[in-house]
Order: C-alpha cells, then structure tokens, then sequence
C-alpha cells in the first residue's frame, strides 16, 4: 500500500475549522479538564454547555493537563502505518507542555515528525495548518513546510477580551493585586501573546463597549496598514456578542472576511464564559 507523504496533528486548543474537521489528513489530540478525581477528554466528553455549566456551580476551580507523550506515541504509530510523516502543530509552548509530550511521543513511535511551536492557541494553530496545507498542495516537502511555517509564527497577531477576571485569577494567570483592582474599577483587561509565546497584559478599558470599539480599531488597522483580508473572531459562549462585533467591523471594513468559532474547552477554563478574541496572521511577504 502507498502511504501518503503528511499527515497532520494538533491539540484541541485549536479551533477545528470546517477545513480541519472536513480534511482526512488531520487528527486533533485531546488536552484533559480535571474536575476534582473527574476528568474529561477537551472536546470530546462535554459540550460547551455543559462545560460552562460546571464551571459556574464548581465550588473547586478546574484544571487542566497536556497529554502524556504515551498518548501521542500510540497515535504516532498508528498515523505511521498509513503517512510517511508527521507535521504537528502546537500550543505556544509557554503556555503548556504539550509540544514536549508530542516530541517525547514520536520519538516513542521513532516515527519522522516535524514539530511546529505555533507561539499562538486557538485559531492561530489552526491558521498554520491551513496554511501548510496549501503549502503541501503546491508541491513543497515535509521539511520545506515545516521551515516556513516556524518562519510565518512571527505574523501572528492577537488581541484577548477577557471573560472572567476571577477564572483567570484562580488559574494563576492574574496576581491578587491586578484581580482586586480589575474588579474594583470595572476593568476589561486586553491580554496577547506576545512574539515568545507568553500571555502577557497588553492594555485596560473601561466597558465592554470600549472593548468592542478597541477590537474593531486593530482589525480596521491590520486591514489598512499590513493588508490582512480575513480575521478570526474566538469566543467563550457569547456568540451574540461576537456577532455583534463581526457586524461593526463589516460596517467599517466590508471586504475584511471574518470568521467565527468558539474557544477550546481547555481555553474556557482560564479565560472564562465571555471570553472574546481577534486573531489573524499578517500576510506572509
């Protein structure tokens, strides 16, 4: 049997797109939310519903973990029997672990992998692998890809309304101070992950409305400035809200394509219920 040259691997912090879900090629590994001794596979065990749910009643704020190399090796082995290789993509590895596991795993299922640190979550994985994918559909190879796409990480632009101040205090995102003056002052703290991957505070407003405003300005700006033509809108069960967002920036910039998806499951227990984020890639020169 011919084995087919790629196949591609990411963790479910990333947004599964139609274009991931549809693709035959492309297999998502399940992070693990932990509810005291429960533990749930992201994605896959509960719905968002449900997750939300759980969150608001929990009276002991939920965790979450990478999956064990273990997991990816048995996966690795498997993806081995039908793909002469591997490109993974992964959550910044400031943020987690994960791209470690995965490493650790193939070299388990000593199968040829290429390993790519997106610096992002989200969307921003799943706009490197859409990427690559083209990429692999114009001919380049395995490694070809690989270096491009570690070169394309720096393109990666993102702006991050946070739902839930206390969720991102619990999670040890947010030190005691910023959490009383945030709540005190009513503060919509704007977060980003910076060039290195880390999740650092990037600016304050004063009301959900001023956050909307501030989002709707750096997509205008990304659009007339670095010619970004389409933008992922990421949100934490407040679809209403997002769409309200996608429709002031149509009315600024028609053209600007701008999709909508939901945050992981595993993203929701930091940021929280109304969690809203901008993201999108500057076009590659």
């Amino acid at each position: 049997m011919t084995k087919k040259p790629i196949a591609w691997v990411v963790d479910s912090t990333a947004y599964v797109s139609d274009i991931l879900a549809a693709h035959p090629d492309v297999h998502v590994v399940p992070l693990t939310i932990h509810f005291g001794q429960e533990q749930f596979a992201d994605g896959i065990d509960l719905t968002s519903d449900q997750l939300y749910e759980r969150i608001r009643k929990a009276e002991e704020f939920p965790k979450t973990s990478q999956p064990a190399a273990g997991e990816f090796s048995k996966l690795y082995e498997k993806i081995s029997e039908n793909y002469e290789a591997i490109i993974a993509v992964h959550v910044s590895a400031k943020l987690s672990g994960t791209i470690s596991s995965s490493k650790s795993g193939a070299e388990i299922a000593e199968v040829p992998m290429e390993c790519v640190d997106s610096l992002a979550l989200s969307s921003g994985i799943t706009k490197l692998v859409e990427r690559g994918i083209i990429l692999q559909e114009r001919g380049m190879k395995l490694e070809e890809i690989a270096t491009q796409l570690r070169n394309e990480v720096k393109n990666f632009r993102n702006y991050i309304l946070i739902g839930n101040l206390n969720q991102l205090y619990k999670g040890g995102r947010m030190s005691g101070l910023q959490f009383y003056l945030g709540s005190l002052l009513k503060i919509k703290p704007i977060i980003h992950l910076n060039e290195i991957g880390e999740l650092k505070a990037l600016d304050k407003v004063r009301s959900h409305k001023k956050a909307l405003t501030y989002l709707v300005d750096k997509a205008i700006e990304a659009h007339e400035k670095d010619g970004v033509t389409s933008i992922d809108l990421m949100h934490g069960n407040v679809l209403a809200q997002v769409e309200e967002l996608k429709n002031l920036i149509h009315s600024k910039v028609p053209k600007l394509k701008v999709r909508v998806g939901e945050i992981s499951s595993v993203l929701a227990v930091h940021a929280g219920e109304g969690t809203i984020a901008a993201l999108w890639h500057v076009p590659a020169e």
